[in-house]
């Protein structure tokens, strides 16, 4: 376990953005056997939102620039930037958490450069499903240690498991959708203004194999002198999950490291304004919130139309809270993510920006 106590930001700006493509359970009742009401009822899911191939159903005239990882990003990295009235020459730090992105060396430069954003360094990060809770915290000490230079950050959580799920298997193919969501965080003075109040994270990688997208390779072989050599060209198998498994472990460490982060904010969960957990699994939602002692009416989510986003699950919801006036200035909002590794995390935030449409 490492925890943090309060880090010297606060967020003041939220942006999202999805695939135009939809596919409802509806739809996927023709691709495997599964029906509508088994999904909801099971996993609380109605919709997802997924990206195309370029050379598939996507029609130019019709829908637009094409999308892909880096267009969603920018794009939710852009409606955070100008929720938070800051200029791209005010960033300093951008940080892509994602596992699929569109180039493997990573996409972080190519979301920067697309914003303007041209004093800033970026990076991508990779801890799947945990990946948005562990750029915000990683941001948040960038932005917290004196002497240097950074002040404002964009933290984008980006995800298209879509790419590497198995089509064929209805219990993986019925839960996971595309969407990108981006938060702009910005130093404060003091811990008084503090918008990450504490948090705390974990990793076992004895859980690996519980959840997992493993290099695959295709055997490629070079004529080198002699019998030449077999090398292996990159590929990786579809993505693996043992549900039960997770559900378990979501279940069972989730509530104990949000547990961690409130004491390490030194706060009590009656304080806590808003659940936001991974938006995984209805189930693990409700449980996780009952051995909280926290309302599902605290509860915030958007699974029913997203499905599991991965690391764009987070700051997706956070932004629809933030623009629909459910979350308001100064709500302080209990935050977990979990997933492959197995990796999972909390942090308690402390919503610093403004609410409503913006």
């Amino acid at each position: 376990m490492v925890t943090t106590g309060p880090l010297k930001c606060r967020p003041i700006g939220i942006g999202s953005a999805s695939p135009k493509t939809v596919i409802t359970n509806v739809d996927l009742e023709s691709v495997v056997e599964t029906s509508d009401e088994w999904i909801r009822t099971r996993t609380g899911i109605s919709e997802r939102r997924v990206l195309l191939h370029p050379k598939g159903d996507y029609d130019a005239e019709k829908d637009g620039p094409f999308e892909s990882i880096k267009t969603l990003a920018s794009d939710a990295a852009g409606k955070a930037l100008k929720m938070s009235g800051l200029s791209p020459d005010d960033i300093d730090l951008v940080l892509v958490a994602t596992s699929s992105p569109d180039d493997m060396f990573g996409d972080a430069t190519s979301v920067a450069a697309s914003l303007g954003c041209q004093n800033a360094v970026a990076f991508d990060l990779t801890a799947a499903c945990s990946g948005f809770l562990f750029g915000a915290v990683t941001a948040g000490q960038f932005l917290t240690n004196d002497g240097n230079s950074y002040k404002n950050a964009i933290v984008v959580g980006a995800d298209a498991l879509s790419r590497w799920i198995d089509w064929d298997d209805r219990n993986s193919c019925i839960l996971f959708g595309d969407g990108a969501g981006a938060i702009v965080l910005s130093a404060t003075e003091d811990d008084s203004n503090a918008g990450i109040l504490g948090s705390s994270a974990h990793s076992n990688g004895l859980g690996y194999k519980e959840l997992n997208c493993g290099y695959a390779g295709v055997a490629r072989h070079v004529a080198t002198p002699g019998e030449g050599t077999t090398l292996s060209s990159g590929s990786y198998n579809r993505l693996a999950m043992n549900g039960k498994e997770v559900y378990k472990f979501a279940t069972r460490e989730v509530p104990k490291v949000i547990t961690e982060a409130l004491e390490a904010a030194n706060m009590p969960v009656e304080q806590v304004d808003w659940l936001l957990l991974h938006q995984a699994n209805i189930r693990i939602m409700e449980t996780v919130a009952s051995r909280l002692g926290i309302p599902m009416e605290k509860v915030i989510t958007n699974l029913s139309s997203y499905g599991n986003t991965s690391a764009g699950s987070i700051p997706l919801a956070l932004d629809e809270a933030v623009r629909s006036g459910q979350v308001k200035e100064g709500d302080v909002i209990a935050c977990a993510g979990f997933g492959a590794g197995l990796s999972w995390g909390a942090a308690i935030m402390r919503w610093g920006g403004k609410s409503s449409s913006i």
